[in-house]
């Protein structure tokens, strides 16, 4: 699954138990949380996903799917 947490990425701990559930997530976000407020540095959800990718603007959503695609060979 590829998911964009957005504001639930910081505080969101029942989202977090749901997705310890999904066998394989990738966390994306189209910004950069770590270039962002302070407040936005720590994810919630990072430690229960196969991966995180940010930054890359709508090309995250593509570069996420490409990993699952991987993944399934």
């Amino acid at each position: 699954m590829v998911l964009n947490p957005a504001a639930f990425t910081h505080y969101s701990y029942s989202l977090r138990d749901a997705v310890a559930q999904v066998p394989v997530v990738i966390e994306v976000h189209l910004s950069n949380p770590a270039a962002r407020e302070v407040f936005r540095h720590r994810s919630v959800i990072s430690g229960v996903v196969k991966g995180t990718i940010a930054g890359f603007g709508f090309d995250s959503y593509y570069l996420a799917l490409a990993e699952l695609a991987r993944l399934a060979h």
